[in-house]
C-alpha cells in the first residue's frame, strides 16, 4: 500500500517550461534499475546539473527558496515516451502533486498509478499560480482531493479526477490492494454464482 492523499498543505516548486518530456524528466541513461527508488535524484539532471556535476545555479530545483510537495509546471507536462520511470523520479524526489494545464494521457496514468496526484488547471489559472509560488516561495498551497479543489491564499480551482483512481489515492491503494479490498464482496459473489 501507499501513503494515503487526502488534504495536502504544503509550499511549491514553480518549472514554468511547456512542453517537458518525460526524457527530460529522467534521461534515458538512468533507466537501467527496476526498483522504483533512487530515481529522484536525477530528476531534470540534465537541467539540474552541468556536465561535472556541479548544480545549475539558475535550476529551482536548486534553488533553496523553493520548496514542497506541489511541482507546478507549464503546459503539456510528461509528453514524449511512455516510461513509468518519469513517475517514479517525481515521486522518490518528493512531490505528491504535480499541477499543470495539461499533461499526456500516459503520464497522467502512470502518476495515478504511483500515488501521484496530476492536478488539471485552466491556462489562466496556471499562469496565477506560477505567479504567486514564483513572487512568494512561502506560499501555501493546499490541495484537497475529496473536495477536488486546490488553493493558494485567495485562489482558488476545482479538479477532476477519475473516481476509481480518486478512491484508490484516498485509500493508499494501487490495482490489487482495490481488489484485495474487495475480497469479501467477490467471495459473497462467488458464493451466490456456484
Amino acid at each position: 500500500m501507499k501513503e494515503k492523499f487526502s488534504v495536502l498543505k504544503t509550499t511549491g516548486v514553480p518549472l514554468s517550461i511547456e512542453n517537458i518530456d518525460t526524457d527530460q524528466i529522467i534521461p534515458a541513461r538512468f533507466l537501467k534499475a527496476t526498483t522504483r527508488e533512487g530515481f529522484g535524484e536525477n530528476l531534470f539532471r540534465d537541467w539540474r546539473f552541468e556536465s561535472d556535476g556541479s548544480p545549475v545555479k539558475d535550476f529551482v530545483l536548486n534553488d533553496a527558496r523553493y520548496s514542497g510537495k506541489v511541482l507546478v509546471a507549464g503546459k503539456n507536462f510528461g509528453c514524449g515516451s511512455s516510461r513509468e520511470h518519469a513517475a517514479w523520479a517525481i515521486a522518490d524526489y518528493g512531490f505528491r502533486v504535480v499541477v499543470s494545464s495539461f499533461f499526456a494521457d500516459i503520464f497522467r496514468n502512470n502518476a495515478l498509478n504511483n500515488g501521484i496526484l496530476p492536478v488539471i488547471i485552466s491556462d489562466k489559472d496556471l499562469q496565477h499560480l506560477l505567479k504567486m509560488i514564483t513572487e512568494n516561495p512561502s506560499t501555501e498551497i493546499k490541495v484537497d482531493l475529496s473536495g477536488q479543489q486546490i488553493s493558494a491564499g485567495h485562489w482558488s480551482s476545482t479538479f477532476e479526477i477519475n473516481p476509481y483512481k480518486k478512491d484508490c489515492l484516498m485509500n493508499g491503494y494501487d490495482d490489487i490492494d482495490y481488489l484485495l479490498s474487495l475480497r469479501e464482496e467477490i467471495r459473497v459473489f462467488d458464493l451466490k454464482s456456484n
